[in-house]
């Protein structure tokens, strides 16, 4: 690979004019202050639409794509909606942090608004939209039409008909939400013509985009819903255990997570049929994929659905490389990059080595006085996409503040330096340390590049009702800072004309 750099920021984050980032004229621009800074990838968090919490590894639909992030400014140039009605829509909103309280209230009777006046039914894009994203898009619809019917209760607890599919009851409620569906379907149209417009955008601009893929799908879910035999549950459609991780130095219950675990044995059988139809759908909105939580195709954490903590889980065989294989025969090459962060043992390690990806190096790991470890920059090989941190660590710049003297007197050591005059300039010298390491790949979170703390933190895993609120200030990303990243890019060969 070509030594190469990007930068991490999640759509939510753009500085978007109606409370949440999303595909308008801030995100073309952010594409262009990539590429004038010589950026070659733009990373994003997974694009699904959320639920409680927010999260966007906890999505109804791994298909489906986030209402939220659709440009209203189109849907006025359209003429299905006003200016003066984006604006009210977005009264008390703010340019520093998404305010997800007040688009859960507004936002979805404005985007049915713009349906009834867009007479969508009459486009033939729609129509053949519709016709070839059938096998996930039908069911997605009908999924949250009837949970809308319902207020939102999860579909564990609908009647017995139509939460275990039954056929009669199937039909009923498709014919009874029929405008329900086709709104959902009108959305889905909508995000993924703009989402292409804006990806071929960044493409023709020499912009590449890493996404993500959660290796969870969520409980409250379509794809539960929809396949519950590729799934761990009972008879009864309910889940005889679910995702987590066991207790470690940092958690003494350990993270239930709460997610379906997979029926490998009957994904095994079907050739990884629906397995391969999701990595076919994430490489037609990314050009490289994030695989989150690599380590649970080697092995995964089962927890007793029920159960209050992840104490008395076990570890269970994953379908390892078999599944990455079957997918290669069906679909050719693809890039990937590995999250083969957290605690690795041999036969991860190994699974990660044969299969080619590039594995993750984040510095904010590396500062160990007690301990070599992977994360220093001398221990990279070149198959690696170095991060100063990810979207679940602090800022550089906060976590700086708060580590221990002992690891940082370690990276003044190491870094050759007495002392920073400023945690902005410890911040800086560490970006430079990614920039200049042998990674081929090189990401930067873009609140590391902007030097801000605490409160530009996108995620604190195992915590709800404070994450995934940052926003970027408007012009945040300046001339100024565009020459010095565009600068330090082409020092060390990253940049395309290095």
């Amino acid at each position: 690979m070509e030594r190469k750099s990007g930068v991490l920021m999640p759509i939510a984050s753009l500085p978007s004019r109606f409370g949440i980032g999303c595909f308008d004229q801030a995100a073309y621009d952010f594409v262009d202050r990539l590429a004038e800074a010589g950026q070659s990838y733009w990373q994003i968090l997974p694009m699904g639409p959320t639920g409680y919490g927010d999260s966007p590894y906890q999505s109804f639909s791994t298909f489906a794509g986030n209402p939220y992030f659709i440009s209203l400014s189109a849907f006025v140039s359209a003429g299905f909606l006003t200016e003066r009605e984006c604006m009210e829509s977005a009264e008390g909103m703010s340019d520093h942090f998404v305010r997800y309280d007040i688009i859960y209230q507004r936002r979805f009777r404005l985007l049915r608004k713009a349906f009834d006046n867009s007479r969508i039914e009459t486009d033939p894009a729609y129509n053949e939209f519709a016709k070839e994203n059938a096998d996930w898009l039908n069911d997605y619809a009908l999924f949250m039409a009837i949970k809308d019917s319902k207020k939102g209760i999860s579909y564990l607890e609908w009647e017995d008909a139509i939460r275990l599919r039954d056929p009669e009851a199937m039909v009923s409620y498709r014919n009874k939400l029929m405008n329900d569906v086709a709104f959902y379907q009108f959305l889905q149209f909508e995000f993924s013509t703009q989402w292409n417009a804006l990806k071929k955008y960044a493409n023709e601009h020499g912009v590449e985009i890493i996404g993500d893929i959660p290796i969870y799908v969520a409980m409250d879910s379509a794809d539960t819903w929809a396949h519950p035999e590729l799934f761990q549950l009972d008879k009864k459609g309910r889940p005889t255990h679910v995702a987590g991780c066991p207790p470690d130095a940092f958690s003494e219950d350990g993270q239930l997570w709460g997610n379906p675990l997979y029926a490998w044995d009957k994904h095994r059988e079907t050739g990884y049929e629906w397995w391969i139809s999701r990595i076919r759908h994430v490489y037609n909105w990314y050009d490289i994929v994030r695989v989150d939580h690599f380590r649970g195709f080697d092995e995964y954490y089962a927890v007793p659905y029920g159960e209050k903590t992840a104490r008395n889980g076990e570890w269970k065989p994953g379908p390892g490389l078999d599944l990455f294989r079957a997918a290669r025969r069906e679909l050719g090459e693809f890039r990937v990059i590995a999250e083969d962060l957290g605690f690795l043992t041999d036969s991860v390690r190994e699974m990660l080595d044969s299969s080619g990806f590039p594995g993750m190096k984040v510095l904010q790991f590396a500062f160990d006085p007690r301990e070599d470890n992977d994360y220093l920059p001398h221990n990279y090989g070149r198959n690696s996409v170095v991060y100063t941190g990810t979207h679940d660590n602090e800022t550089t710049l906060t976590w700086w503040r708060h580590l221990p003297a002992e690891n940082k007197n370690m990276a003044m050591r190491y870094l050759g330096a007495s002392r920073f005059s400023s945690a902005k300039k410890l911040t800086w010298r560490l970006i430079e340390l990614a920039e200049a390491s042998v990674s081929d790949t090189c990401i930067i979170p873009m609140q590391d590049l902007l030097c801000l703390g605490d409160s530009a933190r996108i995620n604190t895993p195992s915590t709800i009702g404070h994450n995934w609120l940052w926003r970027m200030k408007p012009n945040a990303f300046s001339p100024k800072l565009v020459t010095r990243l565009h600068s330090m890019t082409r020092l060390y060969g990253r940049s395309p004309e290095s």
